[in-house]
């Protein structure tokens, strides 16, 4: 699992490919139902791009990289929380998509892939951390959870954080310009799917 985990770690942007081709290939099931499902979809990509907004202004753009390279630990902002926000995000913005795409069992369906491959990277990732940080990395691993948040996990009482300064407004928008790119390219696509052939009568 943990090796799998690398390789799936340096080609997980490509991966949910697939994904975004199923929700578009799809058909639409044009009912009132159906309709309804839109803005619940809206609300969690909404949802999923201000986890990772907020992660990537604290972790900055260390997050799009396919190496091993890594950055300070950083153990703020929603990386106070849960270990993994970004991934967390990731699995909102698909099951929205799919809602939106008005398929809702997508959204479930989504939701246990994208689960399966980010524990995955995670096992990795935790055995990388652990092997580079020592220490440090094993006493944020007991203090934060892995994926659902503890609002009074124990030992993290009087733990301040680090010190390392948030990424301003701009940088973040920068490093996150192409997950926001490809939200409206997808948002587009299916507007166009299920409204295009009104545009063209």
């Amino acid at each position: 699992m943990t090796r799998f985990g690398g390789w799936l770690f340096r080609h997980r942007t490509s991966i949910p490919l697939p994904l975004a081709v199923i929700v578009l290939v799809l058909p639409v099931r044009q009912t009132a139902l159906a309709a309804q499902l839109i803005p619940y979809g809206l609300a969690l990509i909404a949802a999923g791009e201000a986890i990772r907004f907020w992660g990537v202004r604290h972790i900055g753009a260390i997050s799009r990289t396919r190496s091993e390279r890594l950055g300070p630990l950083v153990d703020t902002g929603p990386f106070a929380l849960v270990r993994n926000p970004l991934y967390i995000g990731n699995i909102a913005l698909w099951a929205g998509f799919a809602l939106v795409g008005r398929n809702a069992w997508l959204a479930p369906l989504f939701v246990v892939i994208l689960g399966i491959e980010y524990h995955a990277i995670v096992r990795w990732e935790e055995a990388l951390l652990t092997s580079r940080l020592g220490a440090v990395y094993v006493d944020y691993m007991q203090r934060v959870p892995r994926w659902m948040p503890e609002l009074r996990h124990k030992g993290r009482e009087g733990h301040k954080g680090s010190d390392l300064p948030k990424f301003s407004g701009r940088e973040t928008v920068h490093s996150e310009r192409g997950t926001l790119i490809a939200i409206a390219v997808g948002l587009l696509l299916l507007a166009l799917k299920a409204y295009g052939w009104r545009l063209m009568a």
